[in-house]
């Protein structure tokens, strides 16, 4: 679960990745945010949503340490990470950022050369290298490209060839920007798979999007930013609350609406959960009936 709230102190189960009193101001323009907290527990997907403009990039850089905070601290499994070159470089690490755009990461001229760059770099021999691509590549199920030159390859193939890099350096935390945008729905259910396989093997994942009913049906957790912390608890229980969508510039989510208008026609159990899709509320409708979805 994440936590946050602008000079506020939130109980919270121990943070693998947290920011403190986090301020931040791009040259000659007004705050960004100042005196934000956030807690990001270990296992947990964390959505982060709002506005364009209203902080979520520069939150997820300055928490994988690619941006400096003007005040503030950034903390990795409860300890504070001081601005020196050694712990930089462990917060880079053990946090790895994948950006929204894969052509902003891709710089080698085959899928192995730009995967290996990242555990070569970290001082690992060429065999203990090798055995880190193979992993990686297997788990985003693109071993057939490991030879493939970077500029050939799509779109999402070439996401999957970032986010493998990323992998490679065996992070605890992945921080992801917009990894759905760009990609049909045969790609963004194919790469939510990938992820939740990922959640499953015990990474702790942010990620921000403006879709809000994927982050409803995935997320364990939410922040709603716009240039400070809007709210902050459980997803389905921030992202079906219309008024706080609303103050984040963002559209209701489809799934609580649907699931009131699935009750009041008897077709959905008073106590059961909204349909995560609209497949499923199809499924519910077909299949007809209150007990049926109890």
């Amino acid at each position: 679960m994440t936590t946050a709230r602008s000079g506020e102190t939130t109980a919270a189960p121990p943070a693998v990745l947290a920011g403190r009193g986090l301020s931040f101001h791009y040259p000659d323009s007004a705050p960004v945010f100042t005196a934000l907290d956030v807690e990001i527990a270990a296992g947990d997907v964390v959505g982060v949503l709002g506005p364009n403009g209203g902080g979520k990039t520069t939150l997820l850089r300055l928490l994988s340490g690619s941006l400096t905070p003007s005040a503030g601290e950034v903390r990795l499994g409860g300890e504070r990470v001081r601005r020196g070159r050694r712990e930089l470089t462990e917060l880079r690490r053990r946090v790895q950022l994948v950006f929204q755009d894969p052509d902003d990461q891709l710089f080698s001229a085959s899928v192995t050369q730009d995967v290996s760059f990242g555990p070569l770099n970290l001082g690992l021999d060429k065999q203990a290298a090798r055995e880190r691509v193979e992993w990686a590549l297997d788990a985003l199920d693109i071993t057939g490209l490991a030879e493939q030159p970077t500029h050939l390859l799509s779109y999402g193939q070439r996401k999957r060839v970032v986010l493998a890099g990323a992998l490679a350096m065996r992070p605890s935390v992945l921080v992801l920007d917009e990894p759905t945008a760009g990609l049909d729905p045969e790609g963004v259910e194919s790469l939510l798979e990938t992820l939740e396989g990922l959640r499953a093997a015990g990474t702790t994942l942010v990620v921000s999007t403006h879709d809000v009913d994927l982050a409803y049906r995935w997320a364990d957790s939410v922040l709603l930013l716009n240039r400070g912390v809007l709210a902050a608890g459980r997803a389905r229980d921030v992202l079906g609350d219309p008024a706080l969508l609303s103050a984040a510039r963002l559209r209701p989510a489809w799934a609580p609406a649907a699931g009131r208008a699935l009750r009041a026609a008897g077709v959905l159990a008073a106590d059961a959960p909204d349909p995560a899709t609209p497949e499923e509320a199809a499924r519910l409708l077909e299949g007809g009936g209150a007990d049926d979805a109890a």
